[in-house]
């Protein structure tokens, strides 16, 4: 018996071999069913793929002739969870899905929810999401370039940028309580008022940060080293770029000038003076020097944004249908009350209509397509992410390099797998 079990089980395992090579027929070349090639698997334990991201390798010798992205080892059903939940308590789960910007998720969704209700946005809070808006965009980046360089061998680079984002990590915790996660953004404005300490705290830290910057590009742009491991890997031209779908850094570093920020404007940034980096030849070493600069042209909006914040003035929309009284109204009014019973029991409805936002994130677009049904929870929550796109891309940009090479693509794309599975 033990026999035939045996040999059962090894024509079952047959079968499943022979269904798996018949399923890759159409995905590698006919080197790799014969086995002239290799398949190698690149995650999804692999440290350098920046999370749980598998990549299927057919391999000749070292150089890459197929790359099959593997997605979805990170799904948490956070858009079917949003539609479970009122439109005010959904935003916690938009912090979760890129979890290096939480803001910039938490922004978007709320301007969704705003623009489905028509429910505005004070000036002096759409200035104040400017700031942390911009402030996420240099947490992101720092954490970029240190996973990306210590990627590449640069181990003190690493150890810096990281030294750098604690003040900004402190500065988070200064608004919200939390260092990562805060849901600080809420319908019509921010959860509360900037704290008396904050601004000065964000000032010092802005002069102390600009001649970091200066020192990262002292380290990595003319080494020798960098620039073997970074120059024409990965070249992606302007045409191919745009038709898979890339955004943000990714997109600019093939040289397409594209930014939200300012070809569609939102929260004010159309009064904001700053340029927008862009790429000449598409490759690893581009993408680095465009958020190269794009962390000082963050550096120049904030401080435009502290001189533009309004010394007085609301927060947060004052249209107690959808935004909670503040505790000071709860004892003297009963109108406020009932405002908020009913908006932390049941929420707010709104109407039976679909919009679409998008938003410049640190990775590139990412966009909320958003379908109310008149009731208190949407219907559909849809959201478009960078890094879902720019993994996409990844066997056009691999093909015919070193498996050394896709290393240092996966870096330059800045993929976050809580973004692209969600």
């Amino acid at each position: 018996m033990a026999v035939q079990t045996a040999g059962h089980d090894s024509a079952e395992q047959i079968k499943q071999w022979a269904g798996s090579l018949e399923e890759l027929k159409g995905l590698v070349s006919e080197r790799a069913i014969t086995g002239e090639t290799m398949l190698l698997n690149m995650g999804p334990h692999h440290p350098s793929t920046h999370g749980v991201l598998r990549l299927l390798l057919e391999l000749d010798g070292e150089e890459i002739v197929t790359c099959l992205p593997d997605v979805g080892f990170l799904h948490t059903g956070i858009e079917k969870n949003m539609e479970s939940k009122t439109y005010e308590k959904a935003v916690t789960l938009s912090d979760r899905m890129d979890y290096l910007a939480p803001m910039s998720n938490n922004t978007v969704f709320c301007m969704a929810v705003e623009k489905l209700v028509g429910l505005d946005v004070p000036y002096r809070a759409q200035i104040m999401r400017v700031i942390c808006l911009e402030l996420t965009r240099l947490n992101s980046h720092l954490v970029w370039l240190g996973t990306h360089a210590i990627d590449l061998g640069a181990m003190s680079v690493m150890l810096y940028c990281f030294r750098e984002r604690e003040r900004i990590l402190t500065l988070f915790e200064m608004l919200s309580g939390q260092r990562l996660m805060g849901s600080y953004m809420r319908p019509g404005g921010v959860w509360r008022d900037f704290p008396p300490a904050f601004l000065p705290e964000l000032e010092s830290f802005l002069e102390y940060f600009l001649p970091k910057v200066d020192d990262y590009e002292k380290l990595l742009t003319n080494n020798p080293l960098w620039i073997d491991r970074t120059q024409g890997i990965g070249v992606v031209d302007p045409e191919q770029a745009m038709a898979w779908g890339m955004s943000g850094p990714t997109l600019r570093g093939s040289g397409v000038n594209w930014d939200l920020r300012k070809s569609m404007p939102y929260s004010s940034y159309e009064e904001f003076d700053f340029n927008v980096p862009v790429g000449e030849h598409g490759d690893v070493y581009d993408r680095f020097i465009v958020r190269i600069h794009e962390m000082r042209e963050s550096v120049k909006i904030i401080k435009q944004a502290i001189q533009k914040l309004p010394a007085k003035g609301p927060f947060r929309s004052e249209n107690r249908k959808f935004v909670p009284p503040p505790r000071s109204e709860l004892g003297q009014s009963m109108e406020a009350v009932i405002h908020h019973f009913k908006l932390w029991t049941e929420g707010f409805s709104a109407p039976n209509e679909e919009v679409f936002v998008a938003i410049e994130s640190p990775r590139g677009e990412v966009s909320i397509y958003m379908h109310g049904d008149g009731g208190t929870k949407p219907r559909r929550v849809h959201v478009k992410t960078p890094s879902f796109m720019h993994i996409s891309a990844l066997p056009v940009m691999g093909e015919g390099h070193l498996i050394a090479d896709m290393v240092a693509i996966i870096g330059s794309i800045d993929c976050v797998l809580g973004d692209c599975d969600r």
